[in-house]
């Protein structure tokens, strides 16, 4: 006996199906934008470096802060050192607000070739110029960075800290995405202790890339004192040939990539070089590429 098919029975099943498919996809959508910003409510800033700060947590772990700046993030209102001292002997001084983008941990290695952990916090360039130039600001500055560190990222930070000499940062700053709608990173003051509220949701998120950052390490001649000039060994063990290395050196940075996609570096140095006079080797054997960096005198 031969089965007759009932057309208008998988027509509907069709379509109850398709129905189904689309509500799924349209849940699906809805969780990805409410995870990821679209490229409209987003944009990718490159830090420049600034100063780096030693702390360490309660635990006695070294913590480095590296404060950078950036033009792309918004300025605080502008107020005077006055009404700065009038703001925090006020009852209620959360008015007053500080854009600033927290980046996540990186392990790195101090001096001592001993791990520790360090921080980039961003802000405005303008900001940053001031607070180098005021010792009031500064300090307000560092509690509340210190304190939005330690509410993002649930550590207790000493508020002993010592600005490092000769070094604007620890590690490699990399670029930031952050949002340009919705909720902006704000540390906000909460009391009069100069106490910033929790930070619900952060501004930095992470940076997707289908290049690899390949190893490195950057080592200084002579090591003990301000070096005369700086070699950096960089791993790049899927390259064949240095014509397929594009390398570009700053003052005070490296901007490497291997085409096609396949690694991409861009750091900054400890130390201003000059670029004029420096030069690299690609060994085809060990696949390393050498890149020797006279520096600047102190």
């Amino acid at each position: 006996m031969a089965l007759k098919t009932d057309a208008s029975l998988l027509s509907a099943e069709v379509q109850e199906e398709d129905t189904l498919y689309e509500q799924l996809l349209l849940q699906a959508e809805k969780e990805m934008r409410s995870k990821f910003p679209t490229p409209q409510e987003s944009k990718q800033i490159r830090p420049q470096p600034g100063f780096c700060v030693k702390t360490r947590t309660k635990s006695n772990e070294k913590v480095f802060v590296n404060v950078c700046k950036s033009d792309q993030i918004p300025p605080p209102p502008d107020l005077s050192e006055e009404d700065l001292v009038t703001l925090l002997e006020s009852e209620d001084p959360s008015g007053y607000r500080i854009p600033m983008s927290l980046g996540e941990p990186h392990a790195e290695v101090d001096n001592s070739g001993n791990g520790c952990t360090a921080y980039d916090l961003v802000i405005n360039s303008k900001f940053y110029n001031k607070i180098q130039n005021n010792k009031i600001f500064m300090e307000f500055f560092m509690i509340i960075g210190f304190e939005g560190l330690e509410n993002k990222y649930n550590l207790e930070l000493s508020r002993e800290w010592r600005m490092l000499k000769n070094r604007r940062f620890l590690g490699s700053i990399t670029e930031q995405n952050i949002r340009t709608k919705s909720k902006p990173v704000i540390q906000e003051l909460k009391s009069s202790t100069v106490s910033p509220a929790r930070c619900s949701e952060s501004l930095v998120s992470e940076i997707e890339s289908t290049c690899l950052e390949p190893e490195y390490r950057i080592m200084a001649e002579p090591p003990d004192e301000h070096p005369s000039f700086l070699v950096a060994e960089v791993s790049l063990p899927e390259v064949d040939s240095a014509r397929s290395l594009l390398l570009d050196l700053g003052e005070d940075r490296i901007v490497l990539w291997a085409r096609p996609d396949l690694y991409h570096l861009d750091i900054y140095i400890p130390y201003n070089i000059i670029p004029e006079e420096s030069g690299s080797q690609f060994n085809k054997n060990s696949r390393v590429l050498t890149i020797t960096m006279p520096v600047q005198p102190a």
